[in-house]
This record gives structure tokens, sequence and C-alpha cells, in this order.
């Protein structure tokens, strides 16, 4: 999985947990929209500044399942729509 953040946008004390947790490459945004499907992860000004993107189903669910095991939640989990180009979007309750 790759990922990036996002230009400008403060990462969340939480971020260090993401990095930790998930086995990212870090790549430039460009690269990481460019992967069939896209995590996003909001900061606390519910902006979203880092993007994770997974080139298969599993490697999208193994992050799913990390970042709700980090009690975060998915805005798009009872949805099958796309927001702002993500197939999940997490953020604190």
């Amino acid at each position: 999985m790759k990922t990036a953040l996002l230009e400008g946008k403060k990462p969340p004390h939480f971020d260090k947990h993401i990095i930790g947790n998930l086995l990212l490459d870090v790549a430039p945004p460009a690269e990481v929209r460019d992967e069939p499907m896209l995590i996003g992860v909001r900061n606390d000004a519910g902006e979203i500044y880092r993007l994770i993107g997974a080139a298969t189903l599993n490697s999208f669910m193994n992050a799913v399942e990390e970042l709700f095991d980090l009690g975060l939640i998915d805005e798009l989990q009872d949805t099958e729509e796309q927001k702002d180009g993500c197939d999940a979007i997490f953020s604190e309750p």
C-alpha cells in the first residue's frame, strides 16, 4: 500500500499509530491516487490530511481493519458511494 501526506494539512496525534500499524510505502500524492482503492484520513480540523492507496481488495480490507482497531470510524461505512475520491474516510469519533 502507498501513502502520502497532503501538503498544508496538519497530522493529528494518532498519525504515528497509523504509520506504526500499517505497512505503507511513502509516495507522491498523485501516485497514491492512481491506486484502485483509496482511503482518506481526517485530522482534527476535519480535513483529509493522509491518503492511503490499496492495489487489492485484500490490502484495502486489511487497512480498514487496522484503522478500526485504532478506534477510528469510517464515515462511508454504510454507503457504496465514493466521497472526495475515497472509498473510505476515517476520523476520530
